[in-house]
Protein backbone atom coordinates (compact mmCIF):
# COMPACT_ATOMS: atom_id res chain seq x y z
CA UNK A 1 0.00 0.00 0.00
CA UNK A 2 1.48 3.56 -0.95
CA UNK A 3 1.44 6.11 1.61
CA UNK A 4 1.09 9.54 0.67
CA UNK A 5 3.10 12.39 3.12
CA UNK A 6 0.91 15.68 3.79
CA UNK A 7 2.53 18.99 2.93
CA UNK A 8 2.46 21.30 5.88
CA UNK A 9 -0.95 23.16 5.35
CA UNK A 10 -1.32 27.16 4.82
CA UNK A 11 -3.48 26.93 8.22
CA UNK A 12 -1.14 24.95 10.27
CA UNK A 13 2.50 27.00 9.32
CA UNK A 14 0.13 30.06 10.24
CA UNK A 15 -0.42 28.79 13.42
CA UNK A 16 3.44 27.43 14.05
CA UNK A 17 4.62 30.70 13.24
CA UNK A 18 1.85 32.72 15.43
CA UNK A 19 2.94 30.80 18.24
CA UNK A 20 6.30 31.88 17.71
CA UNK A 21 5.47 35.60 17.65
CA UNK A 22 3.33 34.95 20.68
CA UNK A 23 6.42 33.63 22.35
CA UNK A 24 8.32 36.21 21.55
CA UNK A 25 6.32 38.68 22.85
CA UNK A 26 6.61 37.16 26.33
CA UNK A 27 10.27 36.68 26.55
CA UNK A 28 11.46 40.03 25.06
CA UNK A 29 8.54 42.21 25.43
CA UNK A 30 7.26 44.88 23.49
CA UNK A 31 8.11 44.37 19.32
CA UNK A 32 7.11 45.82 16.48
CA UNK A 33 6.10 44.19 13.46
CA UNK A 34 9.84 44.43 11.59
CA UNK A 35 11.40 43.20 15.13
CA UNK A 36 8.93 39.93 14.57
CA UNK A 37 9.23 39.78 11.28
CA UNK A 38 13.36 39.68 11.71
CA UNK A 39 13.48 37.30 14.98
CA UNK A 40 10.86 34.72 13.49
CA UNK A 41 12.37 34.87 9.54
CA UNK A 42 9.12 35.90 7.97
CA UNK A 43 9.04 38.89 5.10
CA UNK A 44 7.72 42.07 6.45
CA UNK A 45 3.90 41.00 4.56
CA UNK A 46 3.47 37.75 6.55
CA UNK A 47 4.41 39.42 9.80
CA UNK A 48 1.95 42.47 8.87
CA UNK A 49 -0.63 39.76 8.27
CA UNK A 50 0.72 37.57 11.27
CA UNK A 51 -0.43 40.43 13.63
CA UNK A 52 -3.19 41.32 12.31
CA UNK A 53 -4.35 37.85 12.61
CA UNK A 54 -3.66 37.85 16.46
CA UNK A 55 -5.06 41.58 16.68
CA UNK A 56 -8.58 40.21 15.16
CA UNK A 57 -8.08 37.39 18.25
CA UNK A 58 -7.21 39.70 20.68
CA UNK A 59 -3.99 38.16 21.68
CA UNK A 60 -2.20 41.03 21.36
CA UNK A 61 -2.39 45.07 21.30
CA UNK A 62 -0.98 48.05 20.55
CA UNK A 63 1.23 49.63 23.54
CA UNK A 64 2.90 52.10 22.08
CA UNK A 65 5.59 53.77 19.50
CA UNK A 66 9.44 52.55 19.02
CA UNK A 67 11.15 55.94 17.90
CA UNK A 68 12.83 55.71 14.57
CA UNK A 69 14.64 57.83 12.27
CA UNK A 70 13.22 58.98 8.84
CA UNK A 71 9.36 58.52 8.67
CA UNK A 72 6.45 57.54 11.15
CA UNK A 73 7.58 55.69 14.10
CA UNK A 74 7.10 51.65 14.68
CA UNK A 75 3.98 50.66 16.73
CA UNK A 76 4.91 48.07 19.33
CA UNK A 77 2.99 45.41 20.38
CA UNK A 78 2.43 42.79 22.99
CA UNK A 79 0.39 40.14 24.26
CA UNK A 80 -2.73 40.97 25.83
CA UNK A 81 -2.33 40.14 29.20
CA UNK A 82 -6.06 40.13 30.10
CA UNK A 83 -6.25 37.25 27.64
CA UNK A 84 -6.38 34.36 30.06
CA UNK A 85 -5.72 33.41 33.43
CA UNK A 86 -4.23 31.09 35.56
CA UNK A 87 -5.21 30.33 39.63
CA UNK A 88 -2.28 28.55 41.95
CA UNK A 89 -3.85 27.08 45.24
CA UNK A 90 -0.88 25.71 47.85
CA UNK A 91 -2.77 24.07 50.23
CA UNK A 92 -1.75 23.44 53.89
CA UNK A 93 -2.83 22.61 57.12
CA UNK A 94 -3.80 25.95 58.16
CA UNK A 95 -3.93 28.06 55.17
CA UNK A 96 -5.50 27.99 51.45
CA UNK A 97 -3.72 30.50 49.95
CA UNK A 98 -4.37 31.25 46.16
CA UNK A 99 -2.56 33.54 43.55
CA UNK A 100 -4.40 34.80 40.07
CA UNK A 101 -2.02 35.52 37.45
CA UNK A 102 -2.44 36.83 33.55
CA UNK A 103 -1.09 34.86 30.61
CA UNK A 104 1.99 37.29 30.52
CA UNK A 105 2.87 35.70 34.16
CA UNK A 106 2.19 39.00 36.34
CA UNK A 107 0.65 38.16 39.49
CA UNK A 108 -2.70 40.04 39.59
CA UNK A 109 -4.64 39.22 42.68
CA UNK A 110 -3.71 36.64 46.13
CA UNK A 111 -5.76 35.35 48.62
CA UNK A 112 -5.33 33.22 51.90
CA UNK A 113 -8.55 31.60 53.55
CA UNK A 114 -8.12 29.26 57.14
CA UNK A 115 -8.90 25.83 56.95
CA UNK A 116 -10.58 26.02 60.60
CA UNK A 117 -13.52 28.24 59.09
CA UNK A 118 -14.88 24.91 57.74
CA UNK A 119 -14.51 20.87 57.49
CA UNK A 120 -15.32 21.03 53.41
CA UNK A 121 -11.94 21.24 51.56
CA UNK A 122 -14.10 22.01 48.58
CA UNK A 123 -15.64 25.40 49.93
CA UNK A 124 -12.32 26.47 51.38
CA UNK A 125 -10.69 25.89 47.91
CA UNK A 126 -14.17 27.89 45.80
CA UNK A 127 -13.41 30.99 48.52
CA UNK A 128 -10.02 31.11 47.92
CA UNK A 129 -9.87 30.66 44.08
CA UNK A 130 -12.67 33.19 43.26
CA UNK A 131 -11.86 36.07 45.41
CA UNK A 132 -8.06 35.84 44.29
CA UNK A 133 -9.70 35.77 41.03
CA UNK A 134 -11.91 38.82 41.45
CA UNK A 135 -8.79 40.88 43.25
CA UNK A 136 -6.78 40.43 40.56
CA UNK A 137 -9.34 41.68 38.42
CA UNK A 138 -9.91 38.74 35.98
CA UNK A 139 -13.62 37.89 34.32
CA UNK A 140 -14.24 34.08 35.61
CA UNK A 141 -14.45 33.34 31.80
CA UNK A 142 -11.16 34.60 30.85
CA UNK A 143 -9.88 31.72 34.11
CA UNK A 144 -8.62 28.81 31.88
CA UNK A 145 -7.26 26.18 34.90
CA UNK A 146 -6.14 25.75 38.43
CA UNK A 147 -3.43 24.05 39.90
CA UNK A 148 -3.10 22.96 43.53
CA UNK A 149 -0.35 22.19 45.28
CA UNK A 150 -0.85 19.61 48.17
CA UNK A 151 1.44 17.85 50.54
CA UNK A 152 1.10 14.02 50.30
CA UNK A 153 0.90 11.49 46.87
CA UNK A 154 -0.60 12.71 43.99
CA UNK A 155 -1.54 9.58 41.52
CA UNK A 156 0.24 10.33 38.42
CA UNK A 157 -2.57 8.35 36.23
CA UNK A 158 -5.31 9.55 37.66
CA UNK A 159 -4.31 12.75 38.83
CA UNK A 160 -6.16 12.23 42.00
CA UNK A 161 -4.98 12.84 45.49
CA UNK A 162 -4.01 9.20 47.45
CA UNK A 163 -2.23 10.30 50.06
CA UNK A 164 -2.55 13.68 51.92
CA UNK A 165 0.04 14.03 54.56
CA UNK A 166 -1.68 16.56 57.37
CA UNK A 167 -4.78 16.53 55.17
CA UNK A 168 -6.95 14.39 56.38
CA UNK A 169 -9.78 15.69 54.56
CA UNK A 170 -8.22 15.67 51.56
CA UNK A 171 -9.03 12.49 49.44
CA UNK A 172 -9.28 10.72 46.59
CA UNK A 173 -12.49 12.34 44.14
CA UNK A 174 -11.80 15.63 45.99
CA UNK A 175 -10.33 16.63 42.22
CA UNK A 176 -13.46 15.95 40.31
CA UNK A 177 -15.75 17.72 42.90
CA UNK A 178 -13.76 21.23 42.71
CA UNK A 179 -13.67 20.64 38.40
CA UNK A 180 -17.28 20.34 39.15
CA UNK A 181 -17.71 22.81 41.31
CA UNK A 182 -15.81 25.13 39.24
CA UNK A 183 -16.64 24.29 35.77
CA UNK A 184 -12.84 24.49 34.93
CA UNK A 185 -9.85 22.22 34.77
CA UNK A 186 -8.37 21.55 38.00
CA UNK A 187 -4.87 19.88 38.92
CA UNK A 188 -3.00 18.57 41.58
CA UNK A 189 0.42 18.59 42.69
CA UNK A 190 2.65 17.57 44.91
CA UNK A 191 4.19 20.21 46.61
CA UNK A 192 7.54 19.67 46.60
CA UNK A 193 7.25 18.87 43.28
CA UNK A 194 6.02 22.36 42.39
CA UNK A 195 8.97 23.90 44.35
CA UNK A 196 10.90 21.90 42.35
CA UNK A 197 9.12 23.42 38.95
CA UNK A 198 9.52 26.83 40.21
CA UNK A 199 13.51 26.43 40.94
CA UNK A 200 14.02 25.18 37.51
CA UNK A 201 12.48 27.98 35.80
CA UNK A 202 13.03 31.13 37.98
CA UNK A 203 15.56 29.61 40.77
CA UNK A 204 18.86 27.84 41.42
CA UNK A 205 17.84 25.23 38.82
CA UNK A 206 17.64 27.30 35.95
CA UNK A 207 19.39 25.34 32.94
CA UNK A 208 20.00 22.48 34.63
CA UNK A 209 18.54 18.97 33.19
CA UNK A 210 19.07 16.45 36.40
CA UNK A 211 18.71 17.91 39.56
CA UNK A 212 17.01 16.93 43.02
CA UNK A 213 15.36 19.35 45.32
CA UNK A 214 15.29 18.35 49.00
CA UNK A 215 12.47 20.14 50.95
CA UNK A 216 13.18 20.70 54.56
CA UNK A 217 10.05 22.79 56.63
CA UNK A 218 7.15 21.05 58.38
CA UNK A 219 7.61 17.95 56.31
CA UNK A 220 10.58 16.34 54.80
CA UNK A 221 10.70 15.30 50.74
CA UNK A 222 12.75 15.51 47.91
CA UNK A 223 11.52 15.97 44.40
CA UNK A 224 13.38 14.82 41.01
CA UNK A 225 13.90 16.08 38.21
CA UNK A 226 15.68 14.40 35.08
CA UNK A 227 15.88 15.47 32.07
CA UNK A 228 14.37 18.36 32.22
CA UNK A 229 10.82 16.69 33.40
CA UNK A 230 9.90 15.62 36.89
CA UNK A 231 9.92 12.21 37.71
CA UNK A 232 6.90 10.89 39.91
CA UNK A 233 6.94 7.62 40.07
CA UNK A 234 4.78 4.87 38.93
CA UNK A 235 2.45 5.68 41.66
CA UNK A 236 3.70 8.98 42.74
CA UNK A 237 5.75 8.45 45.61
CA UNK A 238 9.07 9.48 43.91
CA UNK A 239 10.89 11.79 46.64
CA UNK A 240 8.91 10.91 50.08
CA UNK A 241 12.27 10.29 51.57
CA UNK A 242 11.03 10.57 54.94
CA UNK A 243 10.28 6.93 54.94
CA UNK A 244 14.05 6.07 54.23
CA UNK A 245 15.52 4.06 56.91
CA UNK A 246 18.47 5.45 59.13
CA UNK A 247 20.68 3.37 61.76
CA UNK A 248 19.93 4.33 64.45
CA UNK A 249 16.39 5.77 63.79
CA UNK A 250 12.94 4.12 64.84
CA UNK A 251 12.61 0.66 63.13
CA UNK A 252 9.95 1.11 60.01
CA UNK A 253 6.49 0.73 60.53
CA UNK A 254 3.62 -0.78 58.90
CA UNK A 255 2.34 1.66 56.61
CA UNK A 256 -1.86 2.40 56.74
CA UNK A 257 -2.80 4.04 54.50
CA UNK A 258 -5.57 6.69 55.81
CA UNK A 259 -3.70 6.77 59.07
CA UNK A 260 -0.36 9.22 58.27
CA UNK A 261 -0.34 9.83 62.26
CA UNK A 262 0.28 5.97 63.07
CA UNK A 263 2.79 6.53 60.86
CA UNK A 264 6.42 7.45 62.05
CA UNK A 265 9.28 7.89 59.26
CA UNK A 266 12.39 7.23 60.32
CA UNK A 267 14.79 10.00 58.56
CA UNK A 268 11.49 12.37 58.82
CA UNK A 269 12.60 12.04 62.18
CA UNK A 270 15.65 12.94 62.48
CA UNK A 271 15.33 16.45 61.05
CA UNK A 272 11.69 17.16 61.97
CA UNK A 273 10.72 20.47 63.18
CA UNK A 274 10.86 18.74 66.59
CA UNK A 275 14.48 17.24 66.10
CA UNK A 276 15.60 20.87 64.99
CA UNK A 277 14.41 22.65 67.49
CA UNK A 278 15.83 19.68 70.18
CA UNK A 279 18.90 20.07 68.36
CA UNK A 280 19.52 23.53 69.19
CA UNK A 281 18.20 23.07 72.86
CA UNK A 282 21.15 20.70 73.16
CA UNK A 283 23.39 23.69 71.98
CA UNK A 284 21.52 26.06 74.63
CA UNK A 285 19.30 27.81 71.45
CA UNK A 286 15.48 28.13 71.98
CA UNK A 287 13.11 28.76 69.40
CA UNK A 288 9.65 28.94 68.51
CA UNK A 289 10.45 27.24 65.20
CA UNK A 290 12.92 24.96 63.38
CA UNK A 291 13.35 27.78 61.61
CA UNK A 292 14.40 30.31 63.79
CA UNK A 293 16.66 27.91 65.49
CA UNK A 294 19.05 27.92 62.38
CA UNK A 295 18.48 30.88 61.85
CA UNK A 296 19.69 31.60 65.29
CA UNK A 297 22.57 29.24 64.88
CA UNK A 298 23.77 30.87 61.47
CA UNK A 299 23.42 34.42 63.34
CA UNK A 300 26.14 32.48 66.29
CA UNK A 301 28.98 32.31 64.52
CA UNK A 302 30.88 29.50 66.06
CA UNK A 303 28.92 29.02 69.02
CA UNK A 304 26.14 27.57 66.33
CA UNK A 305 27.97 25.66 64.33
CA UNK A 306 27.42 22.43 66.01
CA UNK A 307 24.07 22.59 65.62
CA UNK A 308 24.59 23.71 61.92
CA UNK A 309 27.26 20.57 61.54
CA UNK A 310 24.60 17.97 62.84
CA UNK A 311 22.07 18.92 60.72
CA UNK A 312 23.94 18.58 57.73
CA UNK A 313 25.37 15.39 58.56
CA UNK A 314 22.18 14.20 59.37
CA UNK A 315 20.43 16.17 55.78
CA UNK A 316 23.91 14.40 54.39
CA UNK A 317 22.33 10.76 55.05
CA UNK A 318 19.16 11.44 52.93
CA UNK A 319 21.03 13.84 50.14
CA UNK A 320 23.65 10.63 49.83
CA UNK A 321 20.46 8.13 49.09
CA UNK A 322 19.14 9.70 46.41
CA UNK A 323 22.50 10.95 45.19
CA UNK A 324 24.24 7.45 44.31
CA UNK A 325 20.93 6.32 42.85
CA UNK A 326 20.78 9.73 40.53
CA UNK A 327 23.78 11.14 40.33
CA UNK A 328 22.60 14.53 39.95
CA UNK A 329 24.76 17.03 39.14
CA UNK A 330 22.63 19.81 41.50
CA UNK A 331 21.30 19.72 44.93
CA UNK A 332 19.22 22.28 45.88
CA UNK A 333 17.84 23.02 49.40
CA UNK A 334 14.90 24.12 50.13
CA UNK A 335 11.81 24.75 52.72
CA UNK A 336 12.23 27.48 55.42
CA UNK A 337 14.75 25.36 57.35
CA UNK A 338 17.24 25.06 54.41
CA UNK A 339 16.28 28.94 53.63
CA UNK A 340 17.08 30.04 57.25
CA UNK A 341 20.72 27.99 57.26
CA UNK A 342 21.77 29.23 53.78
CA UNK A 343 25.15 28.90 51.98
CA UNK A 344 26.24 27.68 56.02
CA UNK A 345 24.22 25.23 55.70
CA UNK A 346 24.49 24.11 52.06
CA UNK A 347 27.94 24.29 52.58
CA UNK A 348 28.33 21.86 55.33
CA UNK A 349 25.67 19.03 53.17
CA UNK A 350 28.00 18.95 50.19
CA UNK A 351 31.15 18.54 52.37
CA UNK A 352 29.54 16.26 54.03
CA UNK A 353 28.00 14.67 50.82
CA UNK A 354 31.51 14.02 49.27
CA UNK A 355 33.25 12.89 52.42
CA UNK A 356 29.94 9.90 52.57
CA UNK A 357 30.16 8.79 48.95
CA UNK A 358 31.81 8.75 45.71
CA UNK A 359 29.58 11.85 44.30
CA UNK A 360 30.01 15.74 44.25
CA UNK A 361 26.56 17.27 43.05
CA UNK A 362 26.66 21.08 44.04
CA UNK A 363 24.71 21.89 46.38
CA UNK A 364 22.96 24.95 46.80
CA UNK A 365 20.38 27.08 48.74
CA UNK A 366 17.32 27.82 46.98
CA UNK A 367 16.86 31.10 44.91
CA UNK A 368 12.54 31.40 45.18
CA UNK A 369 12.37 32.26 48.84
CA UNK A 370 9.01 33.54 48.55
CA UNK A 371 5.90 31.02 47.91
CA UNK A 372 7.75 28.57 46.01
CA UNK A 373 4.83 26.38 45.83
CA UNK A 374 2.39 28.61 44.44
CA UNK A 375 4.79 29.84 42.45
CA UNK A 376 5.01 26.42 40.51
CA UNK A 377 1.72 25.90 40.67
CA UNK A 378 1.01 28.96 38.47
CA UNK A 379 4.21 28.67 36.46
CA UNK A 380 2.46 24.67 35.63
CA UNK A 381 -0.93 26.47 35.05
CA UNK A 382 0.58 28.77 32.62
CA UNK A 383 2.10 26.46 30.71
CA UNK A 384 -0.57 24.62 30.17
CA UNK A 385 -2.41 27.59 29.69
CA UNK A 386 -0.09 29.48 27.13
CA UNK A 387 -0.02 25.98 25.47
CA UNK A 388 -4.30 26.31 24.87
CA UNK A 389 -4.75 29.68 23.99
CA UNK A 390 -1.53 29.99 21.75
CA UNK A 391 -2.36 26.63 19.26
CA UNK A 392 -6.05 27.90 19.27
CA UNK A 393 -4.73 30.26 16.02
CA UNK A 394 -5.05 27.30 14.37
CA UNK A 395 -8.19 27.20 12.73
Amino acid sequence: MSQSRTPGTPSLLRAINDRAALELLLDRGPLTRAELGELTGLSKVTASQLVERLEERQLVTRVGERPGGRGPNAQLYAVVPESAYVIGVAVGPDLVVAACADITGQTTGRREISTHDTDDPVREVHSAVIEAANHGGASWDRVRRVVLGTPGVVDPVSGDISFAFDLPRWHHGLRDALKADLDRPVAFENDVNLAAVAEARVGAARGVDDFVLVWISRGVGVAVVLGGRLHRGATGVAGEIGYLYVPGGPPPEPFRTGSPRNVVPSFQQTISEKAVRSLAREHGVRAATAAQAVASAVAGGAKGAPILDELARRVAIGVVAVCVVLDPSLVVLAGDVSSAGGAELAQRVQDQVTRLAPVTPRVVVTQVPQDPVLQGALLTGLADTREEVFTSTLS
